[in-house]
Order: C-alpha cells, then sequence, then structure tokens
C-alpha cells in the first residue's frame, strides 16, 4: 500500500509512521507537514505545506495513493468552540474531500478518541466537534472510513514527539491495561490495527479500545 500520513510532529502521528515504515506491506509513504519532521527513510517523502486549508499548490502530489492515516489534531483544553471546530472538523473535512476527489477507491482512517459523541448534542464540546467530524468523514466517497477512538496510548520509546509528561504516568499502563484493557494501548497497536484494517477491512467503521487490540493482532 502506499499510504498519506498527517500529524508525524505529534505523538501519534509520528507513532503510526513508525509501525508504517517497519511493515513490509507498505510500499511507500508521503508525509505532509508545516515543519521538517527530521527523518529519512527509502520509503518516506515529505511534504512541506503551511496552509492546510488550501492543498491546490500539492494536488498532484497527492495522487496516486491507497490510504490516509489522519493523525493531526489538538487538544481542546483552554481553546473556544470555533477555534477547536476550525482545526478539527474543518480542516479535517477539507483534507478528507480533497483526497477523496484525488483518489477514488481510497481508505481514509481518522484518529478520534474515546469518549466521542456520535450522537453531536452532548455536553462535553470537543466530543460534540470529534463526532460530526466522524460522521461527516463517513459520508465522504471513499473505498472505507475508519474512525479510531484509543483512549491512554503507550508511545514508543524512543520517539521524539512523546508527550513529556508520559515518563511520569507510564507506570500505570501495566495497572490500566489491567483493570479497563479497552482503554489502554500501545503505539504499535494503534499503528496495526490502522494497517490491518486498511488492507483486510473490517465490519466496524468504529474502532474502539478493545477493538484496536484485537485488528493489531490480525494476520496480514
Amino acid at each position: 500500500m502506499k499510504v498519506i500520513i498527517t500529524g508525524t510532529t505529534g505523538m501519534v502521528g509520528e507513532g503510526v509512521l513508525h509501525v508504517c515504515l517497519q511493515d513490509p506491506r507498505i510500499e511507500s509513504v508521503l508525509i505532509i507537514n508545516r515543519k521538517p519532521l527530521g527523518h529519512t527513510h527509502p520509503k518516506l517523502k515529505e511534504i512541506l505545506h503551511t496552509d492546510f486549508y488550501d492543498l491546490s499548490a500539492i494536488e498532484d502530489d497527492l495522487r496516486g495513493y491507497d490510504a490516509c492515516f489522519f493523525c493531526l489534531g489538538i487538544s481542546s483544553i483552554g481553546m473556544k468552540e470555533p477555534d477547536y471546530y476550525k482545526v478539527t472538523y474543518t480542516l479535517t473535512l477539507h483534507v478528507a474531500n480533497t483526497l477523496a476527489r484525488l483518489n477514488p477507491g481510497m481508505s481514509f482512517s481518522y484518529i478520534s478518541g474515546a469518549g466521542t459523541d456520535s450522537s453531536e448534542k452532548g455536553r462535553s464540546m470537543w466530543a460534540r466537534v470529534k463526532g460530526k467530524t466522524e460522521n461527516d468523514l463517513m459520508k465522504l466517497p471513499f473505498r472505507q472510513v475508519f474512525a479510531f477512538r484509543p483512549g491512554f496510548i503507550k508511545p514508543i520509546k524512543g520517539l521524539s514527539n512523546t508527550h513529556g509528561f508520559y515518563k511520569y504516568i507510564g507506570w500505570l499502563f501495566p495497572i490500566g491495561r489491567a483493570v479497563y484493557p479497552g482503554g489502554f494501548c500501545t503505539m504499535e497497536e494503534l499503528g496495526l490495527a490502522m494497517i490491518n484494517a486498511t488492507a483486510n477491512g473490517t465490519n466496524k467503521k468504529i474502532i474502539e479500545g478493545k477493538d484496536i487490540i484485537q485488528l493489531a493482532k490480525t494476520k496480514p
């Protein structure tokens, strides 16, 4: 597969990229960033582009791909709803609409989050916006769309963009996994689940924590 990954200067995107580069099923990876990732690999191509709301200048580079792993996102902490909506919904749907037009038959995987509100009517602002984003992505003419809803993600050791607080709370992972396995996955599991869902298909469009762990175990 030839895949596009967004958000690789963040923890999740960098982790998914790492897994993809190790997987023999992935032929090539295109990453789109506002600033250089600083990583090279024979499979890897990077495009620097500052305005994700206008992709017209790089459209020719976005053709010919089988899948997009959309890992670009921000925290809602301290943000007002219009600002969070613009980045989480408007930007995502613009990129997705562009890719659906350029790549008929593409699969699109969106990193959402545990607790996302599919009804779009709950009290939590971020959960409503994520829910609307998921719902409207499902309406686009992709071959398949998956919304992944991880909870706590154990990062891959040695990567550059792991949040600093993980080194203080990482000890919680084995406890949380034992008590509430659906809420705790590793970055390797998330990356493999995304690849496996794309390559093999799955009857679930919304991939919760337990589904991520199960999908990661699927044989190629």
